[in-house]
């Protein structure tokens, strides 16, 4: 018969493993890293990058958006944001309301959401787009660049990468930037690694051992765990050469072929490529086009909203939730572009321009419903091809959080006075992984601009609060001393 001393140490020994299991578990979950994510990355082909690329792109952006969308009226019908049929439609009383909104938005926002949130919504992606147009670019050397000799390739990574020092320099380059090498494929294996020394090389070599702010190496169509173990080794030889800090070097993985999701034994591929990183990965991209491709779907049906990506995303969401990965979706490949150029200093038709317009809105409803559907998702992260994609990707970020911001807030508000209450009595409050999902909410419309710090502060979180950028950080401060 055992005494209670045996009884309790067979319980202890239990428990001790219990929490040699749960801590494993933290630290292969650790949650959301707290850190910015962009809500896009801009593809452009390498040998057309500069140091100011990025304010290019937002002038040519800004320049269509006022081109194709004069007002906000006219903006909310092409996209059709939520309460654009409550819109005017002549140009008077376009302008009354127009002033109405300048002079008193809240009142106007009690009486007419839709045309309160289409403003909003227009004169935020202006400033956006003369603010901050890029948040994230990726020089492509892959399909935006394509198969060239290897003296114009060697050239153009040590050129680039020069134009990289120059931008850090000048402080231009986007919040976050990174370089897209070739795949790692027996044919390009070893373009793809030397494309990726000579840059890296250069680059540290100009900068004085430097490296822009939120720098990543994106591999494409990465298929095997050895994939990422080769560009993880290469990556330490090049912090090793030029004296860069171990482990500085980070790493995004595109998933775009079937063998990306599932391997040959049927396990999900996506953790293991992720393992292979040893702590390097820090975002995968989806790839809709390879991907449909690869599933021998048709040409006419390769699209953000087949159901095939949805699979492929969920597969992704699952296998990366709370891994601290990021994870960003594709883009629509329907550019906003009219059909007509003016030639030889000629001027359009009535006809021709109204053709033009009515191609970009129809590109831009596109990309509005892929995004919100990518939203709605949880892929709070996509691809931009064209910079008159800007515009749109913008409207449909802040439409997703200004639409759901006075729940949100109220929900927040709530929530923190019940868990404050529950600290204050002692109870155990342990629905963290709510409160944080909720001032993740805010965090990351914060970031892209869509809501500003004072309509976060209704929370009534402090801006002190909002910046800790965590619930539990949030929780303690407010205990009792």
């Amino acid at each position: 018969m055992q005494s209670n001393g045996q009884r309790l140490v067979e319980v202890d020994d239990i428990l001790s493993n219990l929490r040699e299991a749960n801590y494993a578990f933290a630290a292969r979950y650790p949650g959301d890293t707290g850190l910015r994510q962009p809500v896009h990355t801009v593809y452009g082909g390498a040998q057309i990058f500069r140091s100011d690329t990025a304010r290019k792109l937002g002038e040519v952006g800004l320049r269509a958006f006022r081109e194709y969308a004069p007002d906000f009226v006219v903006f909310a019908r092409a996209i059709q944001l939520p309460g654009f049929e409550s819109l005017p439609k002549s140009a008077k009383q376009i302008a009354a309301l127009t002033g109405m909104l300048k002079n008193n938005p809240d009142r106007v926002k009690q009486k007419n959401r839709g045309a309160w949130l289409a403003y909003t919504i227009y004169h935020r992606i202006v400033d956006k787009l003369k603010s901050e147009p890029v948040e994230d670019f990726r020089i492509d050397f892959e399909d935006g660049y394509g198969n060239r000799v290897d003296t114009e390739e060697d050239g153009h990574a040590e050129f680039i990468a020069k134009e990289v020092a120059k931008g850090m320099y000048e402080g231009t380059l986007p919040p976050f930037i990174g370089i897209r090498v070739k795949p790692l494929t027996e044919e390009l294996k070893a373009r793809s690694v030397r494309t990726l020394s000579i840059f890296i090389s250069t680059l540290v070599r100009e900068t004085g051992g430097k490296l822009p702010s939120n720098f990543v190496v994106t591999i494409p169509k990465v298929t095997i765990p050895d994939h990422v173990t080769a560009i993880v080794e290469l990556c330490k030889k090049l912090e090793r050469e030029t004296g860069l800090d171990s482990g500085v070097l980070k790493l995004e993985l595109m998933i775009e072929t079937p063998q990306s999701i599932f391997n040959a034994k049927g396990e999900s591929h996506i953790p293991l490529l992720a393992e292979a990183g040893e702590g390097r990965i820090v975002g995968m991209h989806f790839g809709v086009y390879d991907y449909t491709a690869l599933c021998e779907i048709t040409a006419a049906h390769q699209a953000m909203r087949h159901p095939a990506c949805d699979f492929a995303r969920h597969m992704m969401k699952v296998a990366l939730a709370q891994t601290g990965i990021n994870i960003s979706d594709g883009a629509t490949n329907i550019m906003p572009v009219g059909p007509h150029r003016a030639a030889g200093g000629k001027m359009l038709t009535p006809k021709q321009r109204a053709e033009n317009t009515s191609a970009v809105h129809r590109a831009w409803k596109l990309a509005f419903d892929d995004t919100m559907h990518s939203l709605k998702h949880g892929f709070y992260q996509g691809w931009d091809l064209h910079p008159a994609q800007l515009c749109v990707r913008y409207a449909a970020v802040y439409s997703f959080f200004l639409e759901g911001l006075d729940i949100a807030t109220l929900r927040l508000k709530s929530f923190m006075e019940k868990a404050a209450q529950a600290t204050l009595i002692g109870d155990v409050f342990d629905d963290a992984a709510t409160g944080q999902g909720l001032l993740n909410y805010f965090l990351r419309g914060i970031s892209c601009k869509a809501i500003t710090e004072e309509e976060a502060s209704a929370t009534g979180l402090t801006l002190d609060e909002l910046r800790s950028r965590s619930f539990l950080k949030i929780l303690n401060g407010r205990r009792p001393k």
